[in-house]
């Protein structure tokens, strides 16, 4: 029973109250009886029924939900023993082990995002929480709202969503593995994927003509580097109208992709949702017709703009609109396309300070999925029904095939239609490292088939980030490389010979591994197991291994690699979780690539390094690489079917178990069992078995047919280990390095990097990147988890300028490191930049975390007379210092500029009133604040009235500049231009 609820009159608080749902140890919480039957419709659940029908059991949550309801607000809390460690919240920035975050399902535009970022292209209102001995429980709330997942407290979760919504549990089970598939019966598991799809993808913003498609292919093989998939961005369209073709430069897209296939390539080309509002163009006609637009409020379609200017947006909660979309897919298909993008899809909204639609706008939905709604309650199911019904088009293009879908917006659930990537993100080391997190948390909220923007999409890599990438992203379980349209070639030969050669290793590794990797995606796809999973589900008891994010398993394949410039993988002093771990490679290690390890007791199957899937054959050599496990004993599967279509499903397929077993010194390996219609195809077993070091002795036989192999003895399993060893350290000494170019000029004694300068010190963290502008591109408050400011390296984030022209001088310009202090010895924490503006002027600034008081960083600007020429008297040409920090905001819609002016006037400034100037008496009396109503937070900039003219709002899309402006004048030796100011967090009723 409940414990009786708490009511006042604007307050009710209590334990939820539960029944079983599902299958055992699964339970649907509710604030009431009566919150029971108002609930909507579940779009997580592969069928809502479930969650609405209760099972019969004896078993009872050992974990109950309070509640408490509050202004229309539902807050859910669960607390659980200490040390309790939490995962998943779907596609999030930041560390792996989630306490101490709060983040905002809220599917959001995010290009360029850090680790702060609160809210990213998709939702997952669900975590994993591991208990300290190993057992795990699963949370999700119920809810297709933006929803707060706040895990700040350790060991408590707590949800915060508009009321009322259930929430189910999952668990106690044994292990995290078991909670995951038990959470995949509830939202499904993932599609199967056509094989072709698993192989390396190379994409960019845009390979723009049929000319350039065909000459990276053809590059692809002059060079002998694997690849399946060449991807088409938006400018293969026709004025970015969808489903049609640049006349121009891609005149006959069939006879593209029919070329494309004999050369083993699929083509892949992007969707999005917004229609170019034209009369004429048959996409837009045929929605009218049938009315499939969402509506404003007065019922009219809304038009927002996007790539081909003003849009209208398909309303895929309505059936007759998917039906509509998938057979516009369904044509598109015979044009020659394999697989299908869908990009924008949150949906992206331009010249829109929410980055998006009005929450106001109209969704006639399905009464099964939630009836007519405003867009508050479908946003964040927006990308997933686009998806679903550009699958559904696909499959009815053609049943013998598989479709394959990537998506970039998502919600809980998504995983049965499409795949995703990390989005835009930034070619930088903290990127690299991000990506393995991020793939692995995706993976622990039901998306197993997920990859990064291998090198990163914003900006430049460098030959060895590029390289150490390539050799991490080969092992990710979905592998693209891409990137923005402004970036230098970011194909695996653009940087050099040296990051070539490991990007064909880490390839050729992949395709070595594919046969493993499909197996992989059948289990996922039949049991719901994960294909990429962290290194601590190998041992959950283990709580050292909990926060490891250098390292992954692909199944029984631990992936250890390197995430710091100037550290190699084969320097690193490896993390392994207790047990046999042999390692091993295949003549091909490589200081930029991954060590690999096999766990005991596992058999690995492998296939040769074809250039592509279609390549492969039945009939070529099976290798079995063996690792035994303390009793001599180890045990592998391998599927195989077609590699497309649904066969499978009908029992055409080979699913053998093999396993190996270790008795009176010789090894028998045989097929345990099998299962499928598929006869065994004739062909050459090699059977390598580990025996530490990475040596092994091999044999060969035929498939099907037991292998036995003679173990050696003690000395001769130590002399080739010995050898083995010796190998490896001569091919680790020839290895051709990549070139390290990450370093820039030097000044005054100062070296700079291409690495950001990071001051953490008091609630701050911050990061600079002297190398251009100075800019300072991070601005994250660690006491409350919020980044205001983030930006990419080369553009906004917090710049000075010195003139009143935007991006004036000092604006891209190289500053030197004059000074840098650490907090140590009870020093405070500064860093001191000049550059050089010209006409023998200085912009300097200083940048410090004072230790009297460290809520509150200050930034000292000036600009200096440091050698004018005597024929201007002493004076310079006429500057103006111009502080133009631009700022994100997390919660457009409910965040606002408030200050007091001088004149005492109280003055709020919403994003609706695009760009004021305030000067005279109506500037603020020292200081203005950044309020997010949201969070209950403001961020507060002081400054001296004394040194600023004038101060300027401008709202962007998401982002807000609150810009600090000194008079304009001619500055000496004797008169700089400075401006003074600091910014601290505050809490706000």
């Amino acid at each position: 029973m409940a414990a009786e609820a708490i009511a006042s009159s604007d307050v009710v608080s209590g334990d939820m109250i539960f029944e079983p749902v599902l299958e055992e140890r699964v339970f649907r919480f509710d604030c009431s009886a009566s919150d029971r039957q108002a609930a909507y419709p579940s779009l997580s659940f592969v069928n809502g029924k479930d969650r609405d029908t209760p099972i019969s059991t004896h078993m009872r949550p050992l974990y109950t939900p309070t509640y408490q309801c509050v202004r229309g607000q539902q807050l859910v809390k669960l607390e659980f023993p200490a040390g309790t460690s939490l995962y998943g919240t779907g596609e999030v920035s930041g560390q792996l082990e989630r306490t101490g975050k709060r983040i905002f399902t809220w599917n959001t535009v995010s290009g360029g995002y850090g680790t702060g970022t609160t809210s990213l292209y998709q939702s997952h209102p669900w975590v994993l929480a591991v208990l300290p001995n190993g057992e795990a429980l699963g949370v999700l709330a119920d809810t297709t709202r933006r929803c707060e997942i706040d895990l700040r407290k350790e060991s408590t979760i707590q949800f915060i969503a508009p009321s009322s919504y259930p929430v189910i549990t999952f668990g106690p089970f044994t292990s995290p593995t078991d909670a995951l598939v038990s959470l995949s019966h509830t939202v499904g598991t993932v599609f199967m994927p056509p094989k072709w799809s698993l192989g390396y993808n190379q994409c960019r913003w845009s390979y723009d003509s049929e000319k350039r498609v065909r000459e990276i292919c053809r590059t692809f093989r002059e060079k002998g580097i694997p690849c399946d998939g060449i991807w088409m961005d938006i400018d293969y369209m026709d004025g970015f109208r969808c489903f049609t073709f640049d006349k121009e430069c891609f005149p006959d897209p069939k006879s593209l992709v029919a070329d494309l296939h004999l050369n083993g390539f699929k083509a892949i080309w992007m969707l999005d949702p917004g229609i170019k509002h034209e009369d004429g163009y048959f996409v837009y006609d045929s929605g009218s017709k049938i009315d499939v637009w969402i509506q404003k409020a007065d019922g009219t379609p809304f038009i927002g703009e996007v790539w081909p200017g003003p849009c209208v947006f398909p309303d895929y909660t309505q059936s007759k609109v998917r039906s509509w979309w998938a057979s516009l897919v369904k044509d598109f298909i015979y044009n020659g396309v394999d697989g299908i993008w869908n990009d924008m899809n949150e949906p992206a909204v331009f010249q829109s300070v929410t980055k998006t639609m009005p929450e106001s706008n109209i969704h006639r939905g399905d009464d099964e999925i939630g009836g007519c709604q405003n867009h508050s309650y479908y946003h964040n199911v927006y990308g997933m029904l686009m998806a679903r019904s550009t699958y559904e088009g696909m499959k009815l293009a053609d049943k013998d095939k598989r479709p394959f879908v990537l998506t970039r917006a998502g919600f809980i659930g998504s995983q049965r239609y499409a795949a995703t990537w990390t989005g835009d993100n930034v070619s930088n080391w903290e990127h690299l490292h991000m990506s393995i997190s991020m793939v692995l948390q995706l993976g622990l909220s039901g998306q197993p088939l997920s990859g990064p923007d291998i090198g990163g999409f914003d900006g430049n890599a460098t030959p060895r980030l590029f390289g150490r990438w390539m050799g991490i992203g080969a092992m990710f379980p979905f592998c693209r490389g891409h990137t923005e349209s402004d970036s230098i070639d970011h194909e695996p030969w653009s940087f050099g010979e040296e990051c070539e050669e490991v990007c064909r290793l880490a390839l050729k590794r992949r395709y070595r591994l594919l046969p493993h990797i499909y197996t992989l995606f059948y289990m996922a796809h039949t049991t719901g197991t994960l294909v990429a999973s962290p290194t601590f589900f190998a041992d959950p008891e283990d709580l050292t291994l909990r926060k490891l994010e250098n390292s992954f398993l692909l199944g029984p394949v631990l992936v250890c690699a390197s995430t710091l410039p100037d550290q190699r993988s084969d320097k690193l002093q490896h993390a392994l979780p207790k047990g046999i771990w042999q390692i091993f490679d295949f003549e091909d290690s490589h200081p930029d690539l991954p060590s690999l390890y096999l766990r005991g007791g596992s058999i690995l199957p492998l296939g040769p390094p074809h250039q592509h899937v279609g390549e492969s054959k039945p009939s070529d050599d099976l290798t079995l690489l063996v690792a035994l496990d303390e009793n001599g004993k180890a045990k592998g599967v391998l599927f195989e079917d077609d590699g497309d279509g649904y066969g499978f499903t009908e029992g055409q397929y080979l699913l053998t178990h093999y396993e190996a077993e270790l008795q009176m010194s010789e090894v028998t390996i045989r097929v345990s069992k099998s299962e499928g219609l598929w006869k065994r195809p004739k062909r050459r077993l090699i059977v390598k078995i580990l025996l530490g070091g990475g040596a092994v002795i091999d044999a060969w036989g035929m498939d099907g047919e037991d292998l036995q192999i003679a173990m050696p003895a003690e000395a001769e399993v130590s002399n080739l280990v010995s050898g083995s060893k010796e190998k490896y350290k001569i091919r680790l000494e020839s290895a051709k390095l990549i070139s390290d170019t990450e370093k820039a000029s030097e000044h005054m004694g100062v070296e700079l990097s291409w690495t950001p300068i990071e001051l953490k010190s008091g609630d701050w963290a911050l990061k600079v990147v002297p190398w251009i502008g100075g800019r300072v591109i991070s601005m994250a408050h660690l006491p409350s988890g919020t980044q205001w400011l983030h930006s990419r390296v080369e553009v906004n984030g917090y710049e000075e300028y010195c003139g009143t022209e935007y991006r004036s001088a000092g604006c891209t310009e190289e500053y030197s490191v004059v000074e840098r202090s650490l907090q140590h010895g009870g020093e405070e924490e500064s860093l001191m930049l000049e550059s050089d503006i010209g006409g023998g002027m200085i912009l300097q600034r200083k940048l410090t975390v004072p230790k009297d008081n460290p809520k509150i960083f200050k930034i000292d600007s000036k600009i200096l007379a440091r050698n004018v020429g005597a024929g201007s008297g002493g004076f310079s040409r006429l500057v103006c210092l111009r502080v133009h920090p631009m700022f994100t905001l997390l919660h457009p819609t409910e965040s606002f500029i408030s200050f007091t002016s001088i004149a005492g006037s109280k003055q709020e400034i919403w994003p609706e009133s695009g760009e004021e100037f305030y000067e005279g008496n109506l500037l603020p009396n020292g200081e203005w604040m950044l309020v997010d109503k949201c969070q209950g937070l403001a961020l507060v900039n002081r400054f001296n009235v004394k040194e600023v003219f004038k101060c300027f709002i401008h709202w962007g899309t998401g982002t807000v500049n609150l810009e600090l402006w000194s008079e304009e004048r001619p500055v000496s030796n004797q008169s700089p231009l400075a401006i003074s100011h600091e910014y601290e967090v505050i809490k706000i009723p």
